[in-house]
Formats: C-alpha cells, structure tokens, sequence
C-alpha cells in the first residue's frame, strides 16, 4: 500500500499504504500542486453535479487506465450520484453496483485506528502506552507509542516491502497467514530509528494485536460488534483468515504480469505497457488471494456503500467524542516537512486540500483492486471509488486517480467560497 500524486495531466493520488508497499499512499506527494492548497476553514458553493458529465469522466479516465471494471459514489448536499464501468469480471456482461463486495485495503487502516482511539478513549489504554507494555518483542518497543504506530512513525521495518514477500503470495496464493508470521519477517530487518513518516503495514498489524488483547476477541469481532453491525455495514467483514473468496456479489480483481509490481515500486516496462494497450496482454486474475497476509492493515472485504457509510461516521464524528475527534483530527502531520502544505497523515487518515476544501481520506491497493474513500465535512462530500486493478500500466493508482479527477473536474469545479458567517 502506497501515496502518491503527480501533476494535472498524470494525476495520481495518495495511499498511505505506498510510502512502504502495500502501496496504499503513493499518490500524495503532488496532490497538492495538482489541486490546491490550504486548510478549509468555510463551506464552497458547489456547482450542480452533472449526472452525465459524471459518467462521461468516469468513462474516459477508466478506458484510459484500462481497467476491467470500477464504481463510483458520489454524495453531496444535492443528493447521491453512481457511476459504474466495465463489468465485475473482465469480459463480462454484468456492470458494476455499489454492493458488490470487493476488497478495500489500506481502508481497513481506518478501522483499525477508529478502534485504538475507541480503546483510548474508554481508559482501556493510553496513546502514549509504548508498544512494549503489550509485546514485549518489538524491536526498540520501549520507545515506540501506540500514537506512533497510528501515525506510520515507528520506524519499524515494512513487512511487505521484504523482497522475498511477494513472491510467495504469488506462488502460494491460498496460504494462511498469522500474524506472528507477518511481525517475524519484519523484526528479522533492522529498523531505520528515523521518527520520521514511514508507511508501515507493520505498525497496523501490532495495533490490531493490541486491540484484541484489549478487546479480549478476535479482530472480526471487533469491527463487527464496534462499527459494522451498529452502522448497519452488512456488506462488510473481515473474513475468517481460512477463506480466499470474495463473497457474492463480488467484482474480481485482475494485475497485470506480476504482484511484483504491486508490492515493489518498479514501472512496467515499454513491452507491457505497448502489449496491454494494445490488448495482446491480459491482465491475471488474482482475486483469490487470502487476504490474511493484511489482515488489520488491508483485509477487510467491503462494498462501495457500506464504505461511504464507513468514511462519513468517522470523519463525521459518529464514532469518537468530541474531544478524541479533535485528537483524531489534530494528529495529522505533513508527510514531508519540506512540503507543508502538501499531503497530511494522522491516526489512520490522510488529507488533502482541494482548492481550499479538505477532504479527509484513506485508500487502499492490494492485489486486484485499487480503493478511495474520502469524506469532506464542510460541504458534505463523498467520494468512494473501486478499481479491479491495482495500478495501471502507465503507473497511476487508478482509483486514487478517477477520484482526484472527479473531485477537480466534477465535484469542485469552479466552486466558490462560501462568506464566512456574519458577514
């Protein structure tokens, strides 16, 4: 999982996930030159949403990326607007719709920080608890918070980004993973002591262990009886670590030649590249892929309008009290201290500034699938975007990159600043 973002003709978003591989954040270092910047501090008039326009974008910026298939969501104070590509297999008849489950990813990041904060906030733990207090292994755990964990701070080594990693998921797709052994590849590599912003699939892991440790139950269990059962999120779970199926309806998720290129930050060559575009080059299907090598970092299986309910209660504040929201919200830091308008990250969240809106999000890449959903307060905008692929040929994040788009050409085109009030 990634973060990213480049210029307006190649826009590629955030992931808070890529910065480390998982590849969830490789589109946030550009995000601000693409789209603008600053904090929002009033409402914009937003134009109308042009339903065809809407589609029209979508259509374009999908057949560009040559993908198989995507969902979108889009809700503002005008009401809910969808638009589907493709179909839910590649060469299929069937389109997409928003409760066909697929998998999210880093996304899962947000459930897993909205829990510790829950945790933090009932006096079960304390943010400022070193990691050592609940596993005594972690290397240099004496001096690594739980806050620092949240942020991508830690230092630890990235799991997934050992070069020996992808391989076996590639050749032994169905295998089960267990967290010790996730935590195991990771410890045997020596930590860069930097404190400095470092996307970690690691960090999510151990936060996941904490929170059944506090919880006193499985993971599944938690986001269940915490977020998804009382939100009413009955496309969601996190499967049981034995099952490799997404359940129906679902969308399958394709990558082109490798996971090499999902979990190593290489380009594809010219001859992939000129072979895909031309359509001599399929991509494979790797919907299957047990998903238990994320596990509390990027595995749990979702639909596009159970994640528009999910972003909207947590950055709504429906899942946190006044004063861990304020946390919540205050824990975002620039990811690059030379860019300090660019892309934020806090406690499971990210933000960008979009012509002076800001919209808080998270996205997620993993195998076959690429997500965005993003939440801004202000206007009461909702982004929610599904890819069945996990990055392009040309590079972009593919979801990340229709949303940018939609959000720039769309949603706040030519939106203008609502005056402050009393004035």
């Amino acid at each position: 999982m990634h973060c990213a973002v480049r210029a307006p003709a190649d826009p590629k978003t955030f992931h808070p996930a890529r910065a480390a591989r998982l590849r969830a954040v490789r589109a946030a270092a550009s995000v601000a030159v693409l789209l603008g910047c600053g904090d929002a501090t009033g409402g914009s008039v937003l134009p109308p949403i042009d339903r065809a326009a809407l589609q029209r974008t979508v259509d374009r910026v999908a057949k560009e990326l040559l993908l198989p298939g995507a969902m979108v969501i889009v809700r503002t104070p005008q009401g809910e607007f969808t638009a589907a590509y493709g179909a839910t297999e590649r060469g299929g008849a069937t389109a997409p719709t928003s409760n066909d489950h697929f998998r999210i990813g880093s996304v899962t990041k947000t459930m897993t920080a909205a829990t510790i904060l829950q945790q933090a906030q009932a006096g079960a733990i304390r943010l400022d608890d070193p990691i050592a207090k609940f596993r005594p292994d972690v290397p240099g755990g004496d001096r690594i918070t739980l806050a620092a964990l949240l942020g991508m701070r830690s230092g630890l080594y990235n799991y997934t980004a050992d070069p020996d990693f992808w391989p076996v998921l590639e050749s032994d797709p169905t295998r089960v993973w267990t967290p010790e052994e996730l935590l195991a590849i990771a410890f045997r590599h020596a930590s860069p002591d930097t404190g400095g912003f470092d996307y970690c699939n690691t960090n999510t892991v151990l936060l996941g262990l904490v929170a059944e440790q506090v919880d006193r139950k499985p993971l599944a269990e938690i986001y269940r009886d915490r977020f998804f059962g009382p939100l009413g999120m009955t496309g969601t779970q996190l499967p049981d670590a034995r099952s490799s199926e997404v359940p129906a309806p679902r969308a399958r998720g394709y990558v082109y030649e490798s996971l090499r290129y999902v979990f190593i930050d290489v380009p594809y060559s010219a001859e992939i590249r000129a072979a895909a575009k031309a359509g001599t080059l399929a991509p494979i299907d790797f919907t299957d892929v047990n998903p238990s090598w994320a596990w509390a970092a990027g595995g749990v299986v979702s639909t596009a309008a159970d994640l528009a309910t999910w972003i909207e209660a947590l950055v709504g504040g429906r899942l946190l009290d006044a004063d861990y929201q304020r946390t919540w919200r205050d824990s975002l830091e620039p990811t690059n201290p030379d860019d300090p308008d660019g892309l934020a990250y806090g406690y499971g969240i990210a933000r960008l500034n979009i012509e002076g809106n800001a919209l808080f999000f998270h996205n997620g890449e993993l195998p076959g699938y690429n997500t965005f959903a993003g939440h801004d307060p202000v206007n009461d905008v909702t982004l929610v975007v599904w890819a069945s692929l996990p990055e392009s040929v040309d590079g972009p994040l593919p979801a990340d990159t229709i949303a940018v788009t939609l959000a720039r050409e769309i949603v706040y085109r030519a939106a203008e600043k609502a005056p402050a009030s009393g004035t």
